[in-house]
């Protein structure tokens, strides 16, 4: 059985589709069969990975909202062992349309339902709010990953985030757990985001992760190139960065995941 991690925050500009991007392809890397599903109207991620949102296919909004099998709208991606399930503009008016719909918290949950016997990991990106695609992305999740950017209004509104979070797990999914905090946009040359990454840690403890993700040019063109950023340049900083943010991701994981060597 997969496991399932919705990355989210409903800050915008924080890094959540970078690391969704990244983290998910160099785990795949690592020759564990992985999917990303992308439930953001943005559809960064989709476009982001090699993909045009524009283009006429079947996509995680005919899933949704039509009940197309999941499996029709996989599509496998240039990184190996890495799966895509893509998103589209027209997911903007999904939360409009499952408003009236029996069950609408747990639509996602009944899509990976049908796919967590084929990955080893899915990792969900979702839209920067706390609506109701969100909410799917949460109550389908076995765990959350928070990115936290290392600039001044990083806390703002993570409060708002963590109680919504709190919620799912009283109600909708009482197994949702954190599986971590990942700092981005990190600029050691910058006392504030030192002060920020202190902040964090001494407030999350364990849950924070380790491994830091710095500002890299490379990093922010690698979707214009609709390429992760281990297939656009290994050797960055960047890529560095998230390769040892792999790491520390699968060296978290529980004994019900057979671990392999991590070759990333």
């Amino acid at each position: 059985m997969g496991k399932v991690i919705t990355i989210t925050n409903q800050k915008g500009g924080v890094g959540k589709t970078t690391t969704a991007i990244n983290l998910s392809a160099t785990v795949a890397i690592a020759e564990f069969p992985t999917l990303l599903i992308d439930i953001d109207p943005q559809a960064n991620a989709t476009s982001g990975i090699g993909f045009d949102p524009r283009q006429e296919r079947i996509n995680i909004y005919d899933v949704l909202i039509n009940g197309t099998a999941p499996h029709e709208a996989i599509i496998k991606t240039e990184t190996p062992f890495l799966s895509l399930l893509p998103s589209t503009i027209n997911l903007v008016g999904a939360e409009v349309e499952l408003v009236g719909t029996e069950g609408r918290e747990r639509m996602l949950l009944n899509v990976v339902e049908k796919l967590r016997n084929d990955f080893k990991f899915i990792f969900v990106d979702c839209p920067p709010s706390l609506g109701l695609l969100t909410l799917n992305g949460l109550v389908a999740a076995d765990t959350v990953l928070i990115p936290v950017q290392c600039e001044y209004y990083a806390l703002e509104g993570l409060g708002q985030l963590l109680n919504t979070i709190n919620m799912v797990q009283q109600g909708l999914n009482p197994k949702l757990s954190i599986e971590g905090v990942l700092m981005t946009m990190h600029d050691g040359r910058l006392k504030l985001s030192n002060q920020i990454l202190t902040e964090i840690r001494n407030y999350f403890g364990e849950k924070a992760y380790s491994t830091v993700i710095s500002r890299n040019v490379r990093l922010s063109e690698a979707p214009s190139y609709g390429k992760p950023i281990i297939m656009y340049d290994a050797g960055s900083t960047g890529a560095r960065s998230y390769m040892d943010a792999a790491k520390e991701f699968l060296s978290r994981q529980t004994n019900s995941i057979q671990h392999q060597p991590v070759s990333v």
